[in-house]
């Protein structure tokens, strides 16, 4: 039989239905670590004797690559794939797949979430609560205030139309502007120093590139009392200029959903009282998991020969 490692955590936990369609067609699923990420080990142990493999955000080295002779697909239950070593991939003639659309969803609502959270402070009136301590803490109404985008792309675009639905007013930088997309007399496209000089709120939704878009230079260009959400990747900000920028009160609040390491260890950043954090869980959703479980396995089976 056809092997398929399938490691994606919220399916290596619960299983997901998705997997009858290539049991039914005569693969064999091997499941990764419930609820954990494969270690490399793991991939290299088990790889070899692997057509496919569903992955996760789990690193996938050449390394592994390499000793995986028989692997033809990659298909991701997302769309990231910078912890692919894509031109070891490439050289091996590994198809890498993606999903795209499948999370959208469920991430742009949890950075809205995170936005109420932050301006409201609705964590810390929970905790202080909860210890007996009647604390109210003033917060800041959305409507009018500016939302910064940065990375227009499903996500992105989520995230603009429930803002503009609150009464919000939104700028948005992306590399590539979409000039079809106008939703609102309230929304503009404009150059990241503009962006970054203007908004109240930033919430970031693009790629990591080579260097953190949210430095101490992006920072020292913002208003002070920003409040800055991220839902992308670890990789967009500078950890210490974000800690350095909540100690001396130029950002209100950061909250975020993404780590270089995950889970991660406490840290001054984590553990820091502006700081909201949670455990990736901007895909957790049942209809996340849903469509990109289903589109993953169906880039799988198209690479086999079935529709």
């Amino acid at each position: 039989m056809k092997k398929v490692y399938v490691t994606p955590r919220s399916i290596s936990l619960n299983g997901h239905p998705s997997l009858e369609k290539l049991k039914e067609r005569e693969f064999e699923i091997i499941l990764g670590p419930a609820g954990k990420r494969p270690t490399e080990e793991d991939q290299l142990k088990i790889l070899p004797h692997c057509v496919a493999y569903l992955a996760g955000t789990e690193p996938i080295t050449e390394k592994v690559l390499k000793t995986a002779k028989k692997l033809r697909i990659i298909s991701r239950n997302g769309v990231g794939i910078e912890n692919i070593d894509l031109n070891a991939a490439k050289q091996l003639n590994i198809e890498i797949a993606t999903t795209p659309g499948s999370n959208a969803q469920g991430v742009a609502e949890l950075a809205v979430s995170l936005i109420f959270a932050s301006v409201r402070s609705i964590i810390d009136c929970n905790n202080n609560l909860k210890k007996g301590m009647w604390q109210r803490v003033k917060g800041i109404e959305l409507k009018d205030q500016i939302l910064g985008v940065i990375g227009t792309g499903n996500i992105g675009k989520r995230v603009i139309k429930m803002a503009l639905g609150i009464g919000m007013k939104v700028l948005a930088y992306d590399l590539y502007p979409d000039e079809n997309f106008k939703p609102s007399t309230k929304f503009n496209y404009s150059d990241l120093v503009d962006l970054l000089s203007n908004s109240d709120i930033i919430s970031l939704h693009c790629p990591p590139g080579e260097s953190p878009i949210i430095d101490t230079r992006a920072i020292n260009k913002m208003k002070s009392g920003v409040f800055i959400i991220n839902t992308a990747r670890a990789g967009v900000v500078d950890e210490h200029a974000i800690l350095s920028s909540l100690n001396n009160k130029k950002i209100k609040k950061y909250a975020t959903d993404v780590y270089k390491t995950e889970p991660p260890k406490p840290d001054e950043l984590i553990t820091h009282k502006n700081v909201i954090c949670t455990p990736h869980i901007g895909a957790y959703t049942e209809e996340s998991i849903d469509r990109a479980a289903y589109a993953a396995v169906d880039n799988i089976l198209k690479k086999f020969g079935f529709k």
